[in-house]
């Protein structure tokens, strides 16, 4: 796995250099220097989508979290999703350890997890959708395909799948029966054998409540429209503005081909690649496509980094509580 994971950091990093040596450093220079530290304004405007992610995810925990608390935990999770090679799995879990940390508990931080990414998934799943009406309005022609159109059943499918096996496929009960036959004694030790049964009952728990389901799916595509305001502002800064309804297919499309490509780290040249193809369609300059790719990654830096440091300040703490 740390093998994969290499490898498609390189393979990532290497497509993002072909796309920059191809358009030519100088214009994306260009383009970014024309803007200037008005592009800054992106790092604080990200609070916003953040924000209702975390009102979606606080709708899924049936223990009480605080919303400045959760708020950092999601900002943690989203850096470690976005900047380090953890192929935005690594995130999640720190999300659960930050949440036991604050007392929550673990099986409630571990059901609130996973049905959010269901939850997540169905709002990227909406939200494409959106995107292809938007694009198909910015460009006076439809862009649904039938490739396209496939691509959104199969997603659709998955969806579907992935909840009727956590509602009556006792998944990690099923788990837990393989661990203790592997581990025996020591998964009882763990305190892990009655987590794992208790889990599946809170995620069915979750499942049954399609009011709360369908508020948190509501929650997570307002925040990726709002995440839309991030592409239009910065276009026009860029000098290259773009209606409302094309920055939202820029976004929504981008957003989408990031996380079908998960597995290669922060996304590098995946979003990058996105953003070219989409912009085409639009009629937008690749050398702009770039430039709006490398202020997004200067918002990831500025905004996630500190997160990141803060975390492991926490972390050192907590090693230095245990060893003393």
């Amino acid at each position: 796995m740390r093998v994969f994971a290499r490898l498609a950091l390189l393979l990532g990093a290497g497509a993002l250099v072909w796309l920059i040596v191809r358009e030519g450093p100088s214009v994306i220079a260009d383009s970014l220097s024309s803007a200037g530290p008005v592009l800054l304004w992106l790092v604080p405007l990200h609070a916003l989508p953040m924000l209702l992610d975390v009102l979606g995810w606080r709708l899924l925990l049936t223990q009480r979290v605080g919303l400045v608390a959760l708020f950092w935990v999601a900002a943690v999770r989203e850096a470690f999703d976005r900047l380090l090679p953890v192929a935005n799995i690594g995130g999640q879990i720190v999300g659960i350890r930050l949440l036991v940390v604050r007392g929550v508990d673990p099986v409630v931080a571990s059901s609130s997890v996973i049905i959010e990414l269901l939850v997540t998934l169905s709002g990227l799943l909406l939200f494409g959708l959106l995107g292809l009406v938007c694009v198909s309005a910015a460009r006076g022609a439809p862009v649904l395909t039938a490739d396209t159109m496939t691509g959104l059943a199969v997603v659709l499918a998955v969806i579907v799948a992935v909840t009727v096996l956590l509602r009556t496929g006792h998944l990690f009960d099923r788990l837990r029966r393989v661990l203790e036959h592997t581990l025996g004694g020591r998964l009882q030790s763990l305190g892990l054998s009655v987590r794992l049964a208790s889990l599946d009952a809170a995620v069915r728990g979750l499942l049954a409540s399609p009011g709360r389901l369908a508020a948190a799916v509501a929650w997570q595509l307002s925040g990726l429209i709002a995440g839309s305001a991030e592409t239009w502002l910065a276009l026009r800064w860029l000098g290259h503005p773009v209606g409302i309804a094309a920055a939202i297919g820029l976004e929504s499309l981008t957003q989408a081909t990031r996380h079908l490509v998960f597995f290669i780290p922060a996304g590098l040249g995946v979003q990058e690649a996105g953003l070219v193809a989409v912009g085409q369609l639009l009629g937008l300059e690749s050398g702009v496509a770039l430039a709006l790719s490398l202020a997004k990654r200067m918002r990831e830096l500025l905004f996630g980094v500190p997160a990141i440091i803060a975390w492991y300040c926490l972390e050192e703490r907590g090693h230095l509580q245990q060893s003393r």
